[in-house]
């Protein structure tokens, strides 16, 4: 991939979606972008799914993220041009799922009744689909805000990622659902059938959970009256915000066979839910040394050391090895490659340290945008 091509990506996309296994330095790679695009003038935030504090430490951010997009402090070379500017927060999923009920109510009683209720103080931040759901209602909203203009997301690793991206769709099917519908009907008529049809099952559900928790998800479920159709049609929103031109996928990984299985894994599952990978980036990769060969470089080895030059003989040997290391990491590439394409490949070189600091992003960010200082 040319440095003109991810900066392409970098300028023109109103969404980033940042993808990847665990441990392929997909937040750090989301903070270098978030970075660059600030530094070219776009006014953006990076928001992350992950609790951990990878993302404020290595921003610089001491007390950390919090739910709401803050400012942070750009200087030097990473000074923001113009109106630019970057922000950083971390999904809080009961305050988003909060926001998203009080969008929708009817009135202030209505979103009272629902955020009270103990069914939806124990599901808001716990059950399984909430936060991936809500992280979508966090892009959604988060791209709506006139404060930004570019919305870079660190996902979770592949496998929860792939949650994130069908949740929208999985909520349009569950409000669609036939019992959702009988929970939800407001009339005295649809109580009567709702207590005629399901008395039975509804007394033997509550031998098993309890009546309590019965009674409170059913006043859960009849709370949401009349919220249905908002809920759908910002879940299609999220769907469409998801597939369109303006949002892009980053796939990350490193140049190991498990991570890069992974990654040609999750690029055709995206494909096979209509996404396209747009880019994707080798992270710790051995870079290659030179035009020649490991081959080439061990023969050299045998002739400086035959000649009695043994510490250039090491320093031959030790090329060797490292030319080994990344012909076989390349050949490890090949499934990606074949999936992705050549001209979408970045490739950023294993660093002497951990990024971890706003100073390593620097070094990491020279490397995947190869461009001279805006």
């Amino acid at each position: 991939m040319t440095a003109t091509t991810i900066i392409d990506l970098v300028d023109r996309s109103e969404v980033i979606v940042c993808c990847g296994s665990g441990g392929v330095g997909k937040t750090t790679i989301a903070a270098v972008v978030g970075i660059e695009a600030a530094r070219r003038g776009r006014r953006v935030v990076v928001v992350t799914i992950d609790p951990a504090r990878r993302l404020a430490d290595a921003l610089g951010i001491s007390d950390g993220l919090t739910g709401e997009p803050q400012l942070v402090p750009l200087v030097g070379d990473h000074e923001p041009r113009g109106d630019g500017g970057l922000w950083a927060m971390m999904l809080d999923t009961p305050a988003m799922f909060e926001r998203v009920v009080r969008a929708h109510a009817v009135d202030a009683a209505q979103a009272d009744r629902i955020v009270h209720n103990r069914l939806y103080l124990n599901i808001a931040g716990a059950l399984s689909g909430t936060q991936e759901y809500m992280a979508s209602e966090a892009l959604h909203e988060l791209h709506g805000d006139e404060r930004f203009d570019l919305v870079v997301v660190d996902t979770p690793p592949s496998r929860n990622a792939l949650d994130f991206l069908e949740a929208p769709g999985v909520l349009s099917r569950f409000l669609d659902h036939t019992a959702f519908k009988l929970l939800m009907m407001p009339t005295r008529s649809g109580m009567k059938i709702l207590s005629l049809a399901t008395q039975p099952l509804l007394r033997a559900i509550g031998k098993v959970v309890g009546s309590e928790v019965l009674t409170d998800a059913v006043a859960f479920f009849q709370a949401f009256a009349g919220m249905d159709v908002g809920f759908r049609e910002r879940a299609e929103a999220v769907t469409g915000l998801l597939h369109a031109d303006a949002t892009r996928f980053l796939l990350v990984t490193s140049p190991q066979r498990d991570t890069v299985a992974e990654a040609t894994w999750f690029a055709d599952q995206l494909t096979q839910q209509g996404f396209t990978v747009a880019a994707a980036v080798i992270n710790r990769i051995h870079p290659v040394f030179g035009q020649g060969s490991a081959a080439d470089a061990r023969r050299r080895a045998v002739t400086a050391s035959v000649r009695g030059d043994h510490e250039v003989a090491a320093l031959w040997s030790n090329l060797a090895e490292l030319r080994s290391i990344a012909t076989a990491e390349r050949a490890e590439l090949a499934p990606l490659v074949d999936r992705v394409g050549a001209d979408s490949i970045v490739e950023v070189p294993l660093l002497p340290e951990d990024v971890h600091d706003v100073a390593a992003l620097k070094v990491l960010g020279a490397h995947l945008f190869a461009t001279e200082p805006a």
